[in-house]
């Protein structure tokens, strides 16, 4: 048959759609293969669908605080069929608006359904159907990771996918993990009325973020009733009368945990198995993810690979541009492009919200800065204590000699939001003295910033309002 594509996609979630709309708009013909719900993970399993109910979770903790100072409160009660239905009316509509309106009305797109494999350089087989194409790109995502936990696969558990179809919520879970979806899923349920208990293996919550964030949000959510429980090694699983018995070891102490359900999230597996990579010469790391360069090349000429099969920063917004920038390499050869990692910012969305940018301490020293530090408490930003949400704090660091600003991690109310201002800050390499220097609405979160740079010169809990 003749060959009508110009770049074969294997996926089609965000990363590949990201990538399927740039070749097109570059005037490309573009093949997309899916074994699955059109969209990926992100729109329905993901971001959507657990944000819209992380939301939820925190319009009724609002009430809930409202009520505190006077506004009432109708004691009702949590609706799980209205508040589930409500969910997957948001992803069907983004689904059909950002994805399937989107395959139909523009040229040059075309969705294959089925699993595609390699069968050898350059060829993919869907359904009986073999694609031979010079530009292969594979934005096949990945999927929860299962550990290796005596006892496991004999009591039943959660995965993040599996606990956003529940028709109700459990009376009690145990979480085994404490990363970005162990805590955002683990506010929202215990919101909701779960009785939630966190076992991470490790010294600390979310090792990727600064210790003074994650140690104000951690303060936040044992604040709001969760159980949070560090250097916990898990022995054996069980079950005991409909419940899940985690026996583990703490602290150098046996201890059970028991709960109605269990919950795993101890991160992301690549989905790259049994794709037939090895006919096509792609390598991949001891863990299943797809070695890539700088341009999302893979060790085989003419494929590329973007997202979280490659198991980089694992958020839609940087799979999406990493898939952009593999076709952009593909169609304009010798261009160079890649992606700067050290300015994409990065949310969680636990209350508070989690953000970060540019380097941490330790990158900061690695890479031959010599740096200063300041520490700023969300307490310390008058907006919240206008609303109500003081926890957190915001850290900067920054270049000692110049004031260049190299990172700031922050975990505070609107926090997801802030950190937008932030990467801008970082990317274009704005100094403290910018950020004291540019004035910030009263009252707002976005004062925090600059309130956090004037704390590198002077004490900000003698300054009055507005002052300089």
């Amino acid at each position: 048959m003749a060959v009508d594509h110009d770049i074969v996609i294997l996926g089609s979630g965000s990363t590949a759609f990201a990538a399927a709309l740039r070749a097109q708009a570059l005037g490309a013909k573009v093949v997309m293969i899916e074994k699955s719900v059109l969209g990926g993970t992100c729109i329905n399993w993901g971001c959507i669908p657990s944000k819209t109910l992380i939301h939820s979770a925190l319009y009724y903790r609002e009430a809930r605080l409202g009520a505190a100072i006077g506004l009432g409160l109708s004691e009702e009660g949590i609706d799980p069929v209205s508040l589930m239905a409500h969910k997957d009316a948001v992803v069907k509509h983004l689904r059909t608006s950002k994805y399937l309106d989107i395959l139909r009305e523009v040229p040059g797109l075309r969705l294959i359904k089925g699993t595609g494999r390699f069968v050898g350089p350059g060829a993919v087989e869907v359904e009986n159907e073999v694609l031979r194409c010079d530009n292969i790109l594979i934005a096949t995502g990945g999927f929860p990771r299962i550990p290796d936990l005596p006892g496991l696969h004999k009591v039943g558990y959660l995965t993040s996918r599996e606990a956003l179809l529940m028709k109700d919520f459990p009376k009690s879970l145990v979480i085994v993990g404490g990363g970005v979806i162990a805590l955002e899923m683990g506010q929202m349920f215990n919101r909701f009325g779960t009785r939630v208990t966190v076992l991470e293996h490790g010294p600390r919550l979310l090792h990727n973020v600064e210790s003074e964030p994650v140690l104000a949000l951690q303060q936040a959510l044992i604040d709001e009733g969760m159980d949070i429980r560090l250097n916990v090694t898990i022995c054996e699983l069980a079950r005991w009368e409909n419940q899940v018995v985690v026996k583990a070891e703490a602290g150098g102490c046996r201890e059970e945990f028991i709960a109605e359900r269990l919950f795993v999230a101890v991160g992301t597996a690549p989905a790259s198995s049994g794709i037939g990579l090895e006919k096509a010469g792609v390598e991949v790391d001891a863990k299943g993810f797809i070695r890539v360069d700088e341009q999302m090349r893979t060790s085989a000429p003419g494929i590329w690979a973007a997202g979280d099969v490659t198991g980089g920063m694992m958020i839609a917004t940087v799979g999406a541009k990493e898939g952009i920038v593999a076709v952009d390499n593909m169609l304009n050869p010798g261009c160079g492009c890649t992606i700067d990692y050290l300015v994409t910012p990065m949310a969680i969305f636990t209350d508070p919200e989690v953000g970060l940018v540019g380097h941490t301490e330790e990158s900061a020293r690695k890479s031959g800065f010599e740096i200063i530090v300041n520490t700023l408490p969300a307490a310390a930003i008058p907006k919240t204590h206008v609303t109500g949400n003081t926890a957190g704090a915001i850290k900067i660091i920054a270049e000692k000699q110049s004031g260049r600003l190299l990172g700031i991690h922050l975990a505070c109310y609107r926090g997801s939001e802030l950190i937008n201002e932030a990467a801008m800050a970082v990317r274009f390499k704005l100094t403290v003295e910018d950020l004291v220097n540019t004035l910030h609405v009263y009252p707002s979160m976005g004062e925090g910033l600059r309130l956090c740079a004037q704390g590198f010169r002077r004490d900000v809990s003698k300054l009055s309002c507005c002052a300089e």
